[in-house]
């Protein structure tokens, strides 16, 4: 395939991603809006929300099925237009159930979308050869970033419906114009220099599934910090660092901009360090920050472990799916991502508990072990990564 036809499909994935992460950080900063417009409870909204994760987890699977019988990039382009078009829905729902039943469509276009666009750039990383994979998932960071920042700007002016169905026109406008040209390029082969086991990807067998489950295991130990962060980290500041709310709030902005930084330059350092060394430093590096994010005592420590951890965080997820992806294709992709999804959901949740347990600094460390976890799993897959 022409170099120029693998940029286009590059820029073309990079969109996608961006999209996604716009649509759905543009949904979770209007979340308290809809809970007042529905007037759900704390523990109804909960139960709600979780329509999106129920969503994304029943589809993922389903999704590495579709994209290997009618392709990455149809399914890809399909998968963008429910997510426009479901993101405009919860407003429109005036009880904690309808929302729960929106959102659980919301989710499956999520995570469909997830699976589609991973799978077509595990494709283009067998082509180039080369590790772009952690600039797809920064293009998704940045995109998140842009989303938030858009959706705290309009929502003094906008109500949930008009914000919303904004994201929906933004949406559909992207897909028609980035989709079309996706359509029209076929996938990538591989090289001829590829090795023959990588040259075709296939549905995980008895030999390929534990190592696709391994590289999962990374992607839940990566995910699990991620949303635990989302949710505990200004608390923690502000509780335990006496921190006030805008500044504890700078906490995960911090977080989320060291894992942007540390993406966008991941390419640069998986060439010079290989996978399996940047699995390990930067599992290592996480639970070092964590450590110190968790056990500081000081603010700026605190903050300073925050940007230490994202920066070891950031390239895990990215290599574990692409490594999934290569061993097993689409359905690979899934399986990684349905078991990245289950740490991002088990996260919250588990520092909760350990908080009331134990107390949130002590909770906060498991990010740290389960990121040296990760770091040991790289390890002890390191004949795989080598392949």
């Amino acid at each position: 395939m022409p170099g120029g036809t693998l940029t286009r499909l590059r820029i073309a994935l990079t969109v996608f991603f961006a999209l996604d992460g716009f649509i759905f950080a543009g949904w979770v900063v209007r979340i308290p809006a809809i809970k007042q417009q529905t007037g759900a409870s704390a523990s109804a909204l909960g139960l709600a929300l979780l329509g999106v994760s129920a969503g994304a987890v029943i589809t993922m699977i389903l999704t590495g099925r579709l994209c290997r019988r009618y392709g990455n990039h149809q399914v890809t382009v399909v998968c963008a237009v429910l997510l426009s078009l479901s993101v405009a829905l919860p407003p429109l729902t005036h009880s904690a159930l309808a929302l729960g039943a929106v959102l659980l469509l919301f989710g499956a276009a999520y995570g469909g979308i997830n699976v589609a666009f991973n799978s077509a750039a595990v494709d283009l990383v067998r082509a180039l050869q080369r590790p772009i994979m952690p600039s797809f998932h920064a293009a998704f960071s940045l995109g998140g970033m842009i989303g938030a920042g858009l959706g705290a700007l309009v929502a003094g002016t906008l109500s949930p419906t008009q914000h919303l169905l904004g994201l929906t026109v933004i949406g559909l406008l992207v897909t028609l114009l980035t989709g079309r040209p996706l359509l029209r390029i076929r996938p990538p082969a591989p090289p001829q220099n590829a090795p023959q086991a990588e040259s075709v990807p296939r549905r995980p067998g008895t030999r390929t599934r534990p190592l696709v489950i391994t590289f999962g295991l990374i992607a839940l130990c990566t995910a699990y910090g991620e949303g635990a962060m989302a949710d505990w980290s200004a608390l923690h500041l502000e509780q335990d660092l006496n921190a006030t709310s805008g500044v504890a709030a700078v906490g995960y902005s911090c977080f989320a901009l060291a894992m942007t930084i540390g993406r966008l330059t991941g390419t640069q350092l998986l060439e010079r360090l290989g996978q399996t060394r940047a699995l390990v430093g930067g599992g290592t590096t996480a639970a070092i920050g964590m450590l110190l994010g968790a056990l500081a005592p000081t603010l700026w420590a605190a903050l300073l472990g925050f940007v230490i951890a994202g920066l070891g965080l950031a390239n895990l997820f990215p290599v574990a799916v692409e490594r999934a992806g290569t061993l097993a294709g689409p359905d690979g992709v899934a399986i990684a991502s349905t078991l990245g999804y289950g740490g991002m959901l088990l996260g919250p949740p588990a520092i909760g508990f350990m908080a009331d347990w134990f107390s949130l600094p002590a909770a906060l460390t498991s990010i740290a072990v389960l990121a040296a976890s990760a770091a040991v799993i790289g390890f002890a897959t390191r004949r795989a990564a080598a392949r």
